[in-house]
Order: structure tokens, then sequence, then C-alpha cells
């Protein structure tokens, strides 16, 4: 979660994440990005909303950053980004290790998983982690 002195960096906009995906994205990613869209937005059954200029989120929740003032972040989302994917969910991983064991080909770092592509995870599995990290923070926070 990006932040400066005066708040996050990353809001959320009103840019189409569909034109973001075919337009903008990186040649590479766009597919897998779309593909993405489709499979978040099933398994939230939120709209999209584009956070900055290249992160997709579903959900929205509250917290109180660094310097103690309230900012908002997804409940959990993607950004395919040229070197990899990154999705974020923001519970992240260690809850889980039966749903990352078997995920495939990715690494990960906080609330963040990165891969090349979607080919290299197993998707029911990926589902089910987006599933739980999206419900367990809507629960969390009420959102």
């Amino acid at each position: 979660m990006p932040n400066s002195k005066d708040g996050p960096k990353t809001k959320p906009t009103d840019a189409s994440a569909v034109d973001y995906l075919t337009t903008q994205a990186p040649e590479n990613r766009r597919a897998d990005g779309l593909a993405l869209l489709d499979l978040f937005t099933e398994v939230t059954g939120e709209h999209p909303v584009m956070w900055g200029e290249s992160i997709v989120g579903f959900g929205r929740y509250t917290y109180t950053n660094t310097s103690k003032k309230p900012a908002d972040w997804p409940l959990t989302g993607f950004s395919p980004r040229k070197a990899q994917i990154t999705i974020y969910i923001m519970t992240g991983y260690s809850d889980r290790p039966e749903l990352v064991d078997g995920l495939g080909k990715f690494t990960a770092r906080g609330s963040c998983l990165y891969f090349k592509k979607l080919a290299d995870l197993d998707r029911d599995r990926l589902k089910a982690l987006i599933k739980w990290g999206y419900d367990t923070m809507k629960l969390r926070y009420k959102a």
C-alpha cells in the first residue's frame, strides 16, 4: 500500500478496467489480465475498479496507515505488470498452506503473489485462495 505524507498515492479512479486490460496493460499480460478479470469478478461478485494506473481492485476497506490516517485499499485485486502479474491477497498466505501447496509456479511476499503466466497456476486453488482472502477481509473490516 503505497503511502506518502499526504496519504496513499494509489487511489480508485473512474478508468475502465476492461479498457486498461485491452489497450494499456503490457501486451504480453493482456489475455491473462482479462481472464483474471473474469475470475475475480466471479469470485467476489464485485465490479472491478482501477486503483491508480495499473491495479484492478475488487471491494474496498479502510485501514489506518502508518501516519495514523484512514486510507482505502481494495479487498483484493491484481496488476498485470510487464515483468510478472501480481495478485493481492491482503490477508497474506501463511494461514492457508493447503491452498498454496500445489498452486503452481509463483513467488510470494507479504500480501503479494507473483507469477509469469496464469497457465502456471492451478485455477481451482487460485479461486479458493482469492475467495478466502476476500471473504476474510470483508469480515475483518466489515466491508
